[in-house]
């Protein structure tokens, strides 16, 4: 599936001149890339999905305990949140959109990305004007998003910052802005480095920031599980010999395009959607969203590699166990056939070729049957003795007519109710029992009963007076 990931400039959205965005045809691997206008933008296609990616200057993280019951009204999520950060935040909640936690469960710790809802409802609503309307909203950077400490040098020499994100679930991405005048100092360089990995760190914008927030705050410290733990470090080409400088080994290159690509994959549970609350789109098209994203992260995705190889090993097993199936089921028919055929010419020695043995057999039967004198369910007599010991005393034949195994008894009058108990009694026998007209019963052993000719070719019977036998 085709991403498109635009990213929201700083500027509000009728000053902003340009977007840079980063197409992917098959939401892995960088196809193109830029700046263009709104207008100018291009489509992602018809199944593809547009990504607005929030940068982390704009946005803030706060943790948060939701109280019990606090998820079961997803209408006053919003009011709940509300009242948990009003007291940490220096704007008024009102001003601000808050995106909780993905996965996020009362009674336990979870982070809720805030940041300016007019500027974030504006930037949106300008995209949609220009014929892009945005599918998911990410932030740039989430918390945890990574197995791994991770460095990230991102910008250009005269506006750089450094990112770092862990994979402690209480720690923020943290922030720490490169002036260009602190760059010519090479004294104070690894200073800088070492404030990120140990020192404070800002999580995002000031205005959102509590005043005097202790610099010791556990979601811009590290923690002992990680700290001796070496970070993976990125670096923007601009960036990437000072990152060298300071690190003393070479940073892994990734361009603006390849993290923004990065950050509309998600972590390992999947993408934030900060397009909540007013902002977010109606359930089923978030479904269809969430169906499609994960449809494609487990085609094309290499973490899953070996999830599809298992699939794929597991769909050619079923395919080859069925194959076997249905080859020993033929075989166990083709048996079975053989044996029948072979009954029918060791009985009936004069039957040369076999067509249908069971038909065969019934006529060879029927023949030695009309040479020894035996009867058959099919003629008169067992039919009429049938017939005597299931009807009732007071119903009595006024005309009786048999052919081809069919034996016709008129002047039967049966109700519904009636006849329902002689049809049992006859089906115990093997003979189905039917009224085709009125004072009629019709009686057919049922080994003749797919004798279309032998009913056909009886006529219908005159009605005859009572007392008088045709």
């Amino acid at each position: 599936m085709s991403t498109l990931v635009i990213t929201l400039p700083a500027a509000p959205a009728g000053s902003a001149d340009s977007y840079s965005y980063t197409l992917s045809l098959d939401g892995h691997g960088v196809s193109r890339h830029g700046q263009a206008s709104a207008a100018l933008l291009p489509q992602p296609g018809r199944t593809g999905e547009t990504v607005a990616l929030v940068p982390l200057r704009a946005l803030s993280w706060q943790r948060v305990s939701l109280p019990p019951g606090a998820l079961a009204q997803p209408a006053r999520l919003r009011a709940v949140l509300q009242g948990l950060l009003e007291e940490h935040l220096l704007d008024e909640p009102a001003a601000l959109h808050f995106a909780l936690q993905p996965g996020a469960h009362t009674g336990q710790p979870a982070w809720v990305a805030v940041c300016d809802r007019a500027w974030l409802g504006a930037a949106l609503q300008a995209l949609e004007a220009a014929g892009h309307p945005v599918d998911r909203v990410v932030p740039e950077f989430a918390p945890a998003a990574s197995p791994q400490t991770e460095l990230y040098w991102l910008g250009q020499p005269e506006d750089g910052y450094l990112v770092r994100c862990s994979p402690d679930p209480a720690q923020a991405p943290c922030l720490l802005p490169l002036p260009a005048h602190d760059l010519s100092q090479a004294a104070a360089l690894p200073e800088l480095l070492h404030e990120l990995l140990h020192g404070p760190a800002r999580p995002g914008p000031q205005h959102d920031l509590p005043p005097g927030q202790p610099t010791d705050n556990p979601t811009n410290s590290p923690t002992n599980s990680h700290a001796t733990e070496p970070p993976r470090a990125y670096a923007e080409p601009a960036l990437a010999a000072l990152a060298e400088q300071l690190l003393g080994r070479a940073p892994h290159l990734q361009t603006a395009a390849e993290r923004a690509l990065q950050a509309a994959r998600g972590g390992p549970d999947g993408p934030w959607e900060l397009a909540q609350f007013e902002l977010a789109s109606s359930g089923g098209q978030r479904l269809l969203r969430r169906i499609g994203s994960a449809a494609d992260r487990f085609a094309r995705a290499p973490q899953w590699r070996a999830a599809r190889w298992g699939l794929a090993l597991a769909l050619l097993v079923q395919l080859l166990g069925l194959n076997l199936w249905a080859w020993a089921e033929r075989q166990q028919l083709a048996a079975k056939q053989a044996s029948i055929r072979q009954l029918l010419t060791q009985t009936f020695p004069q039957v040369q070729v076999v067509v249908d043995a069971p038909l065969q057999m019934e006529r060879e039967l029927a023949r030695l049957r009309q040479h020894t004198g035996s009867l058959s369910p099919q003629d008169l007599e067992p039919l009429l003795s049938a017939a005597a010991h299931a009807l009732p005393p007071s119903q009595q034949p006024s005309g009786i007519e048999y052919h081809q195994g069919v034996l016709r008894l008129s002047g039967i009058t049966l109700s519904p109710q009636e006849l329902e108990p002689v049809q049992q009694q006859l089906a115990a026998q093997q003979i189905r029992a039917s009224l085709p007209q009125s004072g009629v019963l019709q009686l057919q052993a049922r080994d003749s009963a797919d004798a279309p000719s032998a009913t056909a070719a009886l006529p219908a019977l005159p009605a005859a007076p009572p007392g008088q036998r045709p």
